[in-house]
């Protein structure tokens, strides 16, 4: 091959490639991470996470937390035992044996602290755990079912205690997108306050 054909391939491909790759590390890496930092800035807390101090203490909002108290509304089940380190789901599926044991281990730990609650009242989110592990969220029925519980371990009126639970249910975003939830820190740290 001659050196006249070399430098023909060399332009027609070798060179393209090289500044496509450059074009795109630099976009990919860059721009995409300054897009990002923007975005953040613009968002609630400069995307510092959603932090509540309350009593000397700091908790961030926006990450599950373990509560199986019986006087506290308990969070999501977590795969993942709420650590951010490492964050996931199980990747089991509905039909492993192992996986259903485990869902039927929590409906039975559920019912048991639930007088009066039937299976086919149980919120799935009570005893599956979120893709991520660290869910802050539960459905307003998740938290509704376990208002009783709360209630009498507390000896507060019930009223009082889903009269709480429906102040902190939070709608979809924008009103469209997504499920209406609770968070279960938020609600927690209100219900502390609550005096008989």
């Amino acid at each position: 091959m001659t050196s006249f054909k070399k430098l023909i391939i060399m332009r027609t491909h070798i060179l393209p490639s090289i500044i496509l790759t450059a074009l795109l590390l630099v976009l990919c890496t860059v721009v995409y991470s300054v897009i990002l930092l923007g975005v953040a800035q613009a968002s609630p807390n400069q995307g510092k996470g959603f932090v509540i101090e309350q009593n000397g203490k700091t908790w961030y909002a926006n990450v599950g937390q373990t509560f199986d108290e019986d006087r506290y509304f308990w969070s999501r089940p977590s795969a993942a035992g709420y650590n951010a380190a490492g964050s996931a789901g199980s990747n089991k599926g509905p039909s492993n044996p192992d996986y259903l044991a485990q869902v039927q281990a929590r409906l039975d730990t559920f019912l048991v602290h639930h007088q009066g609650v039937s299976r086919g009242q149980v919120p799935a989110d009570m005893v599956t755990a979120s893709g991520s592990g660290l869910d802050p969220d539960i459905s307003p029925q998740a938290a509704r079912v376990q208002a009783a519980r709360v209630a009498r371990v507390r000896k507060l009126p019930e009223a009082r205690v889903r009269e709480l639970v429906e102040q902190h249910v939070k709608g979809p975003w924008l009103g469209l997108f997504g499920p209406s939830r609770v968070n279960v820190l938020e609600l927690n740290l209100a219900l502390d306050q609550l005096k008989n």
